[in-house]
């Protein structure tokens, strides 16, 4: 049987957090228009910038990184981030169809 991708990424997840790293988890819950990642799609982020898996791509994947080494620095449990890109500005946020896209972000133990 196949491992799925998701369960790879969790399965570092874990590795990374028995080496006693702080870790976050980004997940795709919402998306409207293009996205180029599903409902679903996730991002391990630890504490020193490494990450595994994508939620989308470009600036909004940077974005997401860069909430996440936030939210452990700041030691916030969770946050969601809302990506609205309108046709005029998606090439310069990543979503180059435009679209809307929600991520989900939390620390793991």
């Amino acid at each position: 049987m196949t491992q799925s991708f998701n369960d790879r990424i969790l399965e570092e997840a874990i590795s990374w957090i028995e080496s006693g790293e702080q870790v976050t988890l980004a997940t795709v819950v919402e998306t409207w228009g293009s996205s180029p990642f599903q409902i679903g799609s996730k991002m391990i982020i630890n504490e020193k910038g490494n990450f595994l898996g994508s939620v989308s791509g470009g600036c909004v994947e940077t974005s997401v990184i860069t909430e996440c080494l936030e939210l452990i620095k700041n030691n916030n449990l969770f946050k969601k981030i809302d990506f609205k890109i309108s046709d005029e500005n998606a090439w310069d946020k990543g979503l180059a169809c435009g679209g809307e896209m929600t991520v989900f972000i939390e620390q793991i133990n």
